[in-house]
Protein backbone atom coordinates (compact mmCIF):
# COMPACT_ATOMS: atom_id res chain seq x y z
CA UNK A 1 0.00 0.00 0.00
CA UNK A 2 1.14 3.59 -0.90
CA UNK A 3 1.78 6.35 0.90
CA UNK A 4 -1.06 7.99 -1.71
CA UNK A 5 -3.38 5.27 -1.15
CA UNK A 6 -3.52 5.92 2.79
CA UNK A 7 -4.34 8.89 2.02
CA UNK A 8 -7.58 8.08 0.24
CA UNK A 9 -8.19 5.75 3.12
CA UNK A 10 -8.63 8.53 5.35
CA UNK A 11 -9.90 10.80 2.96
CA UNK A 12 -12.67 8.18 2.98
CA UNK A 13 -13.18 7.78 6.56
CA UNK A 14 -13.53 11.04 7.54
CA UNK A 15 -16.24 11.53 4.83
CA UNK A 16 -17.81 8.51 6.11
CA UNK A 17 -17.51 9.87 9.70
CA UNK A 18 -18.77 13.44 8.91
CA UNK A 19 -22.13 11.85 6.75
CA UNK A 20 -22.81 9.45 10.18
CA UNK A 21 -22.30 12.94 12.54
CA UNK A 22 -25.10 15.00 10.46
CA UNK A 23 -27.44 11.60 10.90
CA UNK A 24 -26.88 11.90 14.58
CA UNK A 25 -27.12 15.24 14.93
CA UNK A 26 -30.48 15.53 13.11
CA UNK A 27 -31.77 12.52 15.37
CA UNK A 28 -30.64 14.86 18.17
CA UNK A 29 -32.36 17.96 16.41
CA UNK A 30 -35.65 16.08 16.17
CA UNK A 31 -35.86 13.96 19.28
CA UNK A 32 -38.98 15.77 20.12
CA UNK A 33 -40.67 15.91 16.76
CA UNK A 34 -44.21 14.62 16.65
CA UNK A 35 -45.53 16.17 13.45
CA UNK A 36 -43.28 15.92 10.21
CA UNK A 37 -44.37 16.22 6.15
CA UNK A 38 -44.86 12.54 6.28
CA UNK A 39 -46.95 12.33 8.90
CA UNK A 40 -46.40 11.32 12.34
CA UNK A 41 -43.27 11.22 14.36
CA UNK A 42 -39.86 11.76 13.34
CA UNK A 43 -38.00 8.55 12.59
CA UNK A 44 -34.18 7.65 13.59
CA UNK A 45 -31.73 7.51 11.15
CA UNK A 46 -28.24 5.49 11.46
CA UNK A 47 -25.67 5.16 8.71
CA UNK A 48 -24.58 1.66 7.73
CA UNK A 49 -20.95 2.09 6.29
CA UNK A 50 -19.23 -0.82 3.89
CA UNK A 51 -15.61 -1.04 2.53
CA UNK A 52 -15.48 0.87 -0.54
CA UNK A 53 -12.42 1.47 -3.21
CA UNK A 54 -10.75 4.83 -3.60
CA UNK A 55 -12.93 7.29 -5.63
CA UNK A 56 -9.93 9.33 -6.58
CA UNK A 57 -8.85 9.20 -10.60
CA UNK A 58 -5.29 8.78 -9.88
CA UNK A 59 -6.75 5.51 -8.19
CA UNK A 60 -8.49 4.14 -10.57
CA UNK A 61 -6.08 4.26 -13.13
CA UNK A 62 -3.16 2.83 -10.99
CA UNK A 63 -5.46 0.29 -8.95
CA UNK A 64 -3.28 -2.02 -9.37
CA UNK A 65 0.07 -0.37 -8.12
CA UNK A 66 -1.94 0.72 -5.19
CA UNK A 67 -2.45 -2.65 -4.44
CA UNK A 68 -6.58 -2.42 -4.41
CA UNK A 69 -6.64 -0.31 -1.28
CA UNK A 70 -9.90 0.36 0.40
CA UNK A 71 -11.51 2.88 2.31
CA UNK A 72 -15.20 2.69 3.54
CA UNK A 73 -18.15 4.41 2.54
CA UNK A 74 -21.84 5.06 3.99
CA UNK A 75 -23.76 2.39 2.05
CA UNK A 76 -27.00 2.73 2.87
CA UNK A 77 -29.22 5.26 5.68
CA UNK A 78 -31.73 3.18 7.11
CA UNK A 79 -34.72 4.73 8.70
CA UNK A 80 -36.29 3.11 11.84
CA UNK A 81 -39.47 1.55 11.29
CA UNK A 82 -40.34 0.75 14.93
CA UNK A 83 -43.15 2.13 16.45
CA UNK A 84 -42.85 5.49 18.03
CA UNK A 85 -43.17 5.87 22.12
CA UNK A 86 -46.61 7.14 23.18
CA UNK A 87 -46.98 9.43 25.98
CA UNK A 88 -49.71 10.50 27.83
CA UNK A 89 -50.79 14.31 27.16
CA UNK A 90 -53.91 15.15 26.90
CA UNK A 91 -53.23 18.86 26.08
CA UNK A 92 -50.61 18.02 23.36
CA UNK A 93 -51.94 19.64 19.99
CA UNK A 94 -51.34 15.63 18.34
CA UNK A 95 -52.84 13.92 20.77
CA UNK A 96 -54.76 10.78 20.08
CA UNK A 97 -58.83 10.67 21.14
CA UNK A 98 -57.11 8.52 23.98
CA UNK A 99 -54.54 11.38 24.77
CA UNK A 100 -51.96 10.00 23.68
CA UNK A 101 -49.09 11.30 21.55
CA UNK A 102 -46.04 9.77 19.15
CA UNK A 103 -43.26 10.60 20.06
CA UNK A 104 -39.73 9.44 17.87
CA UNK A 105 -37.95 6.58 19.46
CA UNK A 106 -34.17 8.85 19.95
CA UNK A 107 -32.50 7.87 22.86
CA UNK A 108 -30.99 11.67 23.48
CA UNK A 109 -27.62 9.59 25.57
CA UNK A 110 -26.65 6.84 23.24
CA UNK A 111 -27.16 9.91 20.08
CA UNK A 112 -24.39 11.93 22.26
CA UNK A 113 -22.20 8.68 22.87
CA UNK A 114 -22.70 7.77 19.40
CA UNK A 115 -21.53 11.80 18.01
CA UNK A 116 -18.84 11.44 19.99
CA UNK A 117 -17.49 8.44 18.53
CA UNK A 118 -17.83 9.35 15.07
CA UNK A 119 -15.69 12.67 16.41
CA UNK A 120 -12.84 10.60 17.29
CA UNK A 121 -13.33 8.48 14.36
CA UNK A 122 -12.34 11.44 12.36
CA UNK A 123 -9.80 12.60 14.57
CA UNK A 124 -8.55 9.20 13.82
CA UNK A 125 -8.95 9.72 10.24
CA UNK A 126 -6.92 13.42 11.08
CA UNK A 127 -4.26 11.79 12.60
CA UNK A 128 -3.60 9.27 10.00
CA UNK A 129 -3.89 11.74 7.10
CA UNK A 130 -1.00 14.26 8.84
CA UNK A 131 1.21 10.96 10.06
CA UNK A 132 1.50 10.31 6.38
CA UNK A 133 1.79 13.82 5.42
CA UNK A 134 5.43 13.95 7.66
CA UNK A 135 6.38 10.67 6.35
CA UNK A 136 5.90 11.97 2.66
CA UNK A 137 7.20 15.43 3.57
CA UNK A 138 10.60 13.50 5.29
CA UNK A 139 11.16 11.40 2.18
CA UNK A 140 11.33 14.39 0.02
CA UNK A 141 13.73 16.29 2.56
CA UNK A 142 15.73 13.19 2.30
CA UNK A 143 16.24 13.55 -1.55
CA UNK A 144 16.88 16.72 -1.33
Amino acid sequence: MSLFSVLSVGASGMAAQRQRAELLVENLANAETTRTPEGGPYRRKDAVFQTAGPESPFASLFGAQLNDSSGVAVSEIVVDQSEPDRRYLPGHPDADKDGYVAFPKVNVAEDMVDLMGAARGYEANISAISAVKDMIQRSIDLMR
